[in-house]
């Protein structure tokens, strides 16, 4: 018989981002790694930089040893729903993105005669350069 563990959305393990609250989540599983800060050998730093995220590639890139693995699985507190979006964009990123295209044009529209006038003047400077020779 399947063990049952809890599901958690990527957005509810990064909001456990604090020394105090620290989750992480490594190949689909969420481990409360909260009273472990302060024994990790790489430092709390480096744990709190890898919340709210797939610290995946990082754990692995850190060459965890066997022990280390081990150690993991009594922080282990349940796995990561992959059915749930990741973490969804901010508004402001949303709003902000359809509205790049207009000032595109906008700006296109009021600056239109720098790139005339550079090349304008390229070429004034081309055709006197070539009179003088």
């Amino acid at each position: 018989m399947p063990t049952l563990t809890k599901l958690f959305t990527m957005e509810e393990a990064s909001q456990h981002n604090t020394k105090g609250d620290c989750w992480v989540v490594i190949d689909g599983k969420v481990y409360d790694v909260s009273s472990y800060l302060d024994e990790h050998p790489g430092g709390d730093d480096v744990v709190l930089a890898a919340t709210g995220k797939d610290a995946t590639d990082e754990f692995e890139d850190a060459g965890h040893s066997k022990d280390a693995r081990e150690l993991m699985e009594k922080f282990f507190i349940g796995e990561l729903d992959s059915t749930s979006p990741p973490i969804p964009e901010l508004e402001i990123v949303k709003k902000a993105a359809k509205n790049i295209p207009q000032k595109v044009k906008e700006i296109t529209k009021q600056y239109w005669f720098i790139p005339v006038a550079v090349v304008g003047i390229s070429v004034v400077v081309g055709f006197l350069y070539t009179r003088k020779k």
